[in-house]
């Protein structure tokens, strides 16, 4: 079904038909019946997708918009954004890929019943999967941020949802609370009355008359009556926080009940009245439940109710039961609350009555999203169902995210799939790991499965860390613990002791919590310097270790060196924390620019005899283009060294590449760990003749380009040809266009922009997606369209089968009309490369539709692109001996200044 108010920007429409933003403002001049903006700004309007396709359509431009492309248009236009649309989207995929049946019942009818059913059956998915969800008001991405009223689970209840009667979620015609699959009212009889489901309603906590909320005839009901032990029903009942030394809610007639007057203050309305349920309360997951309440909301909060589990969680064994979850307990992350003291409420019948440390609960990644949040992006869920049929939940969930990432490459610092994977090989096999930046995710994702699997993470910013738990929830069977917070001021996991750690921390941050954790018990190799924000990242992850876990963590090389911390980095190797430091090549992970370093940590379980640090140095690995290292010669180096290192305790000497450095060689006044500092140079026993040989091949080249240049230029009349375009040639038949810029499933060798440039092999990659990649062949044309470089290529056999990269244009010429090698030619000419080319504040981009070339017969093509292909042939021997005539003048170098070439 097509969302009507779904909006597409220009380049959106571009995608749809193929083809360049400029042909898209070209028809916005040309054509009076082009649709008319509905959004956006004057520089960047947004039309409606149906319009646009309809016009497409018409005009005989598209035949089809692509379902995944229509997904993905409706996720990018949605009207609350597209995190908040790929929140929703992961919840229904997790749902469609746990539970197709349940998913095709609710999608069975109109929208609103659609809205309506969704937010239960999410509840019983998300709960098990991504640690207990509750969807109350404000919490994490997705939560009912709108909610107000005696709701259920955050959702919004009478006069809330639909105005007055048919309970929560009344505007979808559902009576009671969470009143789906013919559940009637919160886990009650089969015919209850609905909590505030009419007018006049059923009150809470309104005396006999009530029906309570799972009145059984042997448990003490909420609020159900004078008959049972009721919460907050006088001091001779014996209910939960019924102490008579402090004063209930609504304690008989002395306190105004919920919904019994119009003027009767609500309940936790004044903070002249102590509350139930406040954040030192027992965190039990019974009838009632002990969340913390904002105002406006229910006194029974529903999500317990449904999943009742009747458990009393503490902070960590021995201590009394507080707010916070214990993170070895799969239970419902708590929900966020102002800081705040306050008394703590005796609980006789369930826990010890000594007082505790009242803390902030922390928030959970995920809340079911209501109803009334869920109805805008009912097209987007029924699409991406739709997709999911064809390609997987997974491949889905996946393509959408990757879009979004690819969309907006500034915004976030991603961590490469291979560095991922290397970083979970060397942590080893684990049952439980933690990410405490958790990003996207990439990290846990890498993590090998194994049977009783637990992912902790966390993350600062909301939308990551949700987007975080649907990614894991989806990739694997493990249950998933994701929390939002800011992890070294509030730790969402303070008891946890992981098998594993894995982390890709914020660099150089100045405002880590320097001041306000001077005293943290995690500093216990020494407190970090504010401008060692990295260090205290280590420690983090060193105090959520068990005895003999591991943690890798992703630093940046000045962190191995800084004066600042050089007392940590000795405490760190004094006491065999710190296990090995590798440095990575020059493109490993952003910054690109800089070899960043990985760390490899152990929590000691006692102090080694004679300790020694493995030093790794990677950097020979870095690629020679923009494609990044060679990922496979890395991991092989990396972890050959560091199994070994592993067994023995110590490496033997590897030059240039890796050793073991007892720690007492280390302990100077630096303490600096760079490997290369300590790394005895890669052998050269024969760089001599190593440099001799790479004389020799220059030499042969040169010789090469001396024969291959061109002869002199004979004179000609100037050519009056009949002109055509590329555009012309492709709408003829003569050419197909394509670009470039998808992964696919295969994982093959990219042909980057740069790789055309600069004229050598395939070296770039692309993040794998569901769009099929365009593969070169023998014979294609390709054009870059960035860097007003008069530059065309046609791709040989030792080129064809790469993937076409990014702002990259093939043309797939018809031999029978069109040589590759006039064709490529003529593109080159500085002239024709000018009046194609547009002209931005910071880059210049070629309209490849826009170039010209000769109308010539086939054999006179042939014998200009035999004079051409010369040229190109001369080109690359140029190139080719600049390369060598470097290596040899770098290597000379070399040579001269470590005395293993003498000087005459």
């Amino acid at each position: 079904m097509q969302d009507n108010a779904t909006e597409v920007t220009a380049a959106g429409i571009a995608r749809l038909a193929g083809v360049g933003r400029a042909a898209v403002s070209n028809w916005r001049r040309r054509h009076a019946d082009f649709p008319k903006p509905v959004g956006g700004t004057e520089t960047s309007p947004s039309f409606a997708l149906a319009e646009v396709e309809a016009w497409l359509r018409k005009q005989g431009k598209l035949a089809e918009v692509p379902l995944r492309e229509r997904v993905w248009q409706q996720l990018a236009g949605h009207p609350e954004g597209p995190l908040t649309a790929l929140v929703h989207t992961g919840c229904a995929l997790l749902l469609i890929h746990e539970r197709p049946t349940v998913w095709l019942d609710a999608s069975a009818g109109s929208d609103a019943r659609l809205a309506a059913m969704l937010p239960g059956a999410l509840e019983k998915v998300l709960t098990p999967r991504v640690g207990g969800v509750r969807g109350r008001r404000g919490a994490g991405v997705g939560g009912a941020s709108a909610s107000a009223g005696a709701g259920a689970s955050g959702r919004a209840g009478a006069g809330a949802a639909a105005g007055a009667g048919g309970g929560v979620n009344a505007a979808f015609g559902r009576a009671g609370v969470n009143g789906v699959f013919e559940q009637a009212g919160v886990n009650g009889p089969s015919n209850p009355p609905a909590v505030n489901a009419g007018s006049p309603p059923t009150a809470v906590n309104s005396g006999s008359a009530a029906t309570g909320v799972n009145p059984g005839p042997t448990a003490s009901g909420v609020n159900s009556g004078t008959a049972a032990a009721g919460v907050n029903s006088g001091s001779a009942a014996a209910g939960v926080n019924s102490d008579p030394a402090v004063p209930g809610v609504n304690p008989e007639s002395t306190a105004p009940g919920v919904n019994s007057t119009p003027t009767a203050p609500a309940v936790n309305s004044s903070p002249a009245a102590p509350t139930v349920n406040t954040p030192p309360t027992v965190h039990n997951d019974s009838s009632v439940h002990n969340a913390p309440l904002t105002h406006g909301e229910s006194t029974v909060h529903n999500a317990s109710a449904v999943h009742n589990r009747s458990t009393v969680h503490s902070t960590v064994p021995g201590t009394p039961a507080a707010i916070a979850d214990s993170p070895s307990t799969p239970t419902t992350l708590g929900a966020p609350t102002p800081p705040q003291t306050t008394p703590t409420i005796p609980t006789a019948s369930l826990t010890p009555t000594t007082p505790t440390t009242p803390t902030t609960p922390p928030t959970p990644a995920l809340t079911t999203p209501t109803g009334p949040q869920l109805l805008p992006s009912v097209p987007l869920l029924r699409g991406a169902a739709e997709l999911a049929a064809e390609i997987g939940a997974r491949q889905t969930f996946e393509f959408l995210l990757g879009r979004h990432l690819d969309a907006n490459p500034r915004q976030y610092t991603l961590t490469p799939a291979e560095l991922a994977g290397l970083m979970a090989d060397l942590a080893g096999p684990a049952r439980t790991v933690l990410d405490p930046a958790c990003g996207t995710g990439a990290l846990l994702r890498a993590v090998d499965p194994r049977p009783g699997q637990e992912l902790y993470a966390q993350d600062s910013a909301p939308e990551l860390a949700a987007l975080s738990a649907l990614r894991l929830a989806l990739h694997s069977r493990a249950t998933v613990r994701a929390a939002v917070g800011d992890t070294l001021r509030a730790d969402a996991h303070p008891g946890l002791q992981a098998d594993a750690v894995l982390c890709h921390p914020p660099f150089n941050e100045r405002n880590w919590g320097h001041d306000e954790l001077a005293y943290d018990p995690r500093w216990e190799y020494g407190f970090p310097a504010r401008t060692e924000s990295e260090l205290a990242w280590v420690q983090h992850a060193l105090a959520r270790l068990t005895d003999g876990g591991t943690a890798v963590l992703l630093m940046p090389p000045a962190a191995a060196s800084r004066r600042s911390g050089r007392r940590i980095r000795a405490d760190l190797l004094r006491r065999g924390a710190l296990r090995a430091v590798v440095a990575l090549p020059v493109g490993a992970a952003p910054p690109y620019n800089i070899p960043l370093h990985l760390w490899v940590l152990r929590r000691p379980d006692r102090t080694p005899a004679a300790p020694e640090v493995l030093l790794v140095d990677t950097g020979r690995f870095a690629g020679e283009t923009r494609g990044g290292p060679d990922w496979e010669a890395v991991r092989e180096a990396v972890l050959d060294a560091w199994r070994a290192f592993a067994r023995e305790g110590r490496l033997a000497e590897r030059p240039g590449l890796a050793r073991s450095v007892p720690v007492i060689e280390l302990l100077d006044d630096d303490v600096d760990l760079a490997p290369a500092r300590h790394l005895p140079p890669a052998a050269v026993a024969d760089g001599a003749e190593q440099l001799t040989r790479v004389r020799e091949r220059l030499g042969e080249t040169l010789r090469l380009t001396a024969d291959l240049t061109p002869p002199p230029a004979d004179p000609a009349p100037a050519a009056r040809w009949t002109l055509t375009t590329v555009g012309e040639l492709a709408r003829g038949g003569a050419l197909v266009m394509r670009t470039g810029g998808n992964g696919g499933h295969a994982r093959v060798p990219v042909l980057t922009d740069h790789d055309v440039l600069a004229g050598t092999a395939p070296s770039g990659a692309l993040p794998e997606s569901e769009e099929e990649a365009v593969l070169t062949e023998p014979g294609d044309v390709v054009v870059p369209v960035l860097g007003g470089g008069a530059v065309a290529r046609v791709i040989d056999g030792a080129t064809g089968g790469a993937a076409l990269g990014r702002n990259l244009v093939l043309l797939r010429p018809d031999r029978t009309a069109l040589d590759p090698w006039f064709l490529a030619g003529f593109l080159r000419g500085t002239a024709n490369n000018r009046q194609a080319s547009s002209y931005a504040s910071t880059a210049t981009r070629l309209d490849v539709r826009r170039l010209h070339l000769p109308r010539l017969p086939l054999e006179e093509q042939r014998r200009y692109g035999a004079r051409f292909r010369a040229l190109d042939e001369f080109e690359r021997a140029l190139r080719h001996a600049s390369r060598l005539g470097e290596q040899l003048v770098r290597g000379m170098y070399d040579g001269l200044t470590d005395g293993t070439v003498a000087p005459d």
